[in-house]
């Protein structure tokens, strides 16, 4: 079973050491995950939550114009996948705090 104590501090450091999608899962994990979940949906959340991340990153990578400055259909890309991500965490965010009231 994990401490939320213990989980915040985790979050703070893998932040500090650069693991920065590390200390997201933490951060879902948190806000999310029931503290006493189990290990096999806790892995399994794990890999999702790093699948999702390494899919963004990869597809970024590859979506950009190959020129070193970043061009205008770069930060159109770019543009769509933050108004993408906002929809999600504001559906996120509704229910999460609907829950959160609810209880």
């Amino acid at each position: 079973m994990a401490d939320r104590a213990y989980l915040e501090l985790l979050t703070r450091r893998l932040a500090d050491e650069g693991k920065l999608i590390e200390a997201g899962w933490v951060s879902l994990r948190l806000m999310a995950i029931p503290l006493d979940a189990g290990a096999t949906q806790l892995e399994a959340m794990h890999m999702a939550f790093m699948a999702g991340a390494q899919h963004l990153f990869s597809s970024m990578l590859t979506m950009l114009d190959p020129e070193e400055e970043i061009t205008e259909a770069d930060l159109k890309k770019m543009d769509l996948i933050n108004k993408e991500l906002e929809v999600f965490r504001n559906e996120v965010m509704l229910k999460f705090t609907k829950s959160q009231g609810s209880a």
